[in-house]
């Protein structure tokens, strides 16, 4: 295996480990049943970011960008909808 393929493999690797760490906000939000100390307009725009790079990312050649930005819009769109579900209204 050549350094650009062993380079390509970790950078894979890392681009899909990377966005893993949106459970760690899950399980806190779930156990404390609360996300109001998450921006609601930080969760919001963090999502749309990730949807409107989805279609190039899907489409593209590179296997590191498209397997990075299918596992960081899949667990942050789970992490959004947990935030919007545990959102309570203030008083």
């Amino acid at each position: 295996m050549s350094l650009l393929a062993k380079i390509s493999l970790i950078a894979a690797i890392a681009g899909i480990i990377l966005p893993f760490s949106n459970i760690p906000l899950v399980i806190r939000i779930i156990k404390r049943r609360s996300s109001q100390d998450i921006s609601l307009w930080w969760a919001f725009g963090v999502w749309s970011c990730l949807a409107l790079m989805l279609p190039h990312g899907l489409i593209t050649e590179e296997v590191v960008l498209r397997g990075f930005t299918i596992a960081n819009f899949t667990l942050f769109s789970i992490a959004y909808l947990i935030i919007l579900y545990y959102r309570k209204p203030r008083k």
